[in-house]
């Protein structure tokens, strides 16, 4: 037996997040950061790029990156709907997925915590 809701969400197509709607995220979480937030997140952000992702990313064609700093990217995942941190050898393609469900200054808050900068 099936209900009416999961009915409606397998009748549901996923689309890609668009590059406006992402950028309305990232200003979004820009608005919740903190200067020295919005001074880091300066350091590393890049204009928006589609980056490859081999178990997730085929059907998008692949991920927005949004931040590079060290060996790590921060991405968006739109078929969760969160930012996430991840690895690359690479450059141009993702390691790993990931499923966070972040907002991007959250994102920040993980790379502070994570790296023992100054917060």
């Amino acid at each position: 037996m099936s209900s009416n809701y999961v009915k409606g969400m397998k009748s549901k197509k996923w689309t890609p997040i668009s590059i406006s709607e992402l950028q309305k995220l990232i200003e979004l979480g820009i608005s919740k950061m903190s200067i020295y937030e919005i001074d880091l997140w300066n350091k590393f952000l890049i204009k928006p790029t589609k980056w490859k992702e081999v178990f997730n990313g085929e059907e998008g064609n692949g991920f927005w990156v949004v931040a590079i700093f060290d060996n790590k990217v921060i991405w968006y995942n739109d078929i969760e709907e969160g930012f996430n941190i991840s690895t690359y050898t690479k450059y141009g393609e993702i390691d790993e997925y990931c499923a966070e469900q972040d907002e991007l200054q959250w994102t920040i808050k993980k790379i502070i915590n994570a790296t023992n900068l100054p917060k």
